[in-house]
């Protein structure tokens, strides 16, 4: 799977942040789910100003979150997330606070490289749409990320 990685927001609020590692752990994520090697997902990190406006906008939710999926068989309505030209097999985009993900990786007690790649494999299976509407779907998405983590 390719994986495209942008910031938006300053150049420093990415700083530090081990890129190639997010795209490793999500085409591991893609091999175990067995997505085609040419299918492509935008994973962009930002700040929770951003991340407010978007769920504001798509979800009428009006403040930040850590992480949301735009899958894109969702339709969406903004052209920020359309396929770009000549990706059949695009999967849709995953948006991730980079503020928030800081936060929550200090009142976790480990490295914000952990929880960027949890959020980046969160986002990702609700792109292929699973999802944690209930006990068991989100025993069996945990049970996907955690399996997607340790490999990658």
């Amino acid at each position: 799977m390719v994986v495209q990685i942008s910031r938006w927001g300053p150049a420093a609020l990415a700083s530090g942040v081990d890129l190639e590692r997010l795209r490793r752990t999500l085409q591991t994520g893609a091999r175990l789910t067995e997505v085609r090697q040419d299918a492509l997902t935008v994973l962009t990190l930002t700040s929770d100003d951003h991340v407010r406006e978007y769920n504001r906008r798509y979800r009428g939710i009006d403040e930040p979150t850590d992480v949301l999926a735009f899958a894109s068989q969702e339709r969406p309505k903004d052209q920020r997330f359309q396929a770009p030209p000549g990706t059949e097999h695009w999967l849709g985009d995953i948006v991730i606070s980079l503020q928030r993900a800081r936060a929550q990786a200090r009142a976790a007690g480990h490295p914000v490289e952990e929880e960027l790649r949890m959020l980046a494999v969160h986002g990702f299976l609700h792109l292929l749409g699973y999802d944690h509407a209930n006990d068991a779907d989100e025993r069996r998405m945990t049970a996907l990320t955690q399996r997607i983590l340790e490999a990658g």
